[in-house]
């Protein structure tokens, strides 16, 4: 089975970084977009960075300049760098990834806490 599975989250101060990865196993093939969604408490959830197959991405406002997403398709990865952190960035943060042909399945991981807080 397809199963995500994130990491890199944590605890750190506000203007600090982190680096979220995501790695894909099972029997996934011809991955379409991959991206990254957050939720806080009480929030819904919200699309933070996307990066489809040819490379190109898009960001939320909110995080632009800060966040960089990016893919490693041989590996079947995705990545988030997170700068200059503030703390309404603190959420738990969920990789997402689009399968294409034939199945068209999305897969979801289960998450990992961001706090941003001094």
């Amino acid at each position: 089975q397809v199963q995500l599975v994130e990491s890199g989250g944590g605890l750190v101060q506000p203007g600090g970084s982190l680096r979220l990865s995501c790695a894909a196993s099972g029997s996934i093939f011809s991955i379409t977009v991959m991206g990254w969604y957050r939720q806080a408490p009480g929030k819904q959830r919200e699309l933070v960075a996307l990066i489809i197959s040819g490379g190109a991405t898009n960001y939320a406002d909110s995080v632009k300049g800060r966040f960089t997403i990016s893919r490693d398709n041989a590996k079947k990865m995705v990545y988030l760098q997170m700068n200059s952190l503030k703390p309404e960035d603190t959420a738990v943060y969920y990789c997402k990834v689009d399968e294409g042909a034939p199945r068209f399945q999305t897969y979801w991981g289960q998450g990992t806490q961001v706090i941003v807080s001094s």
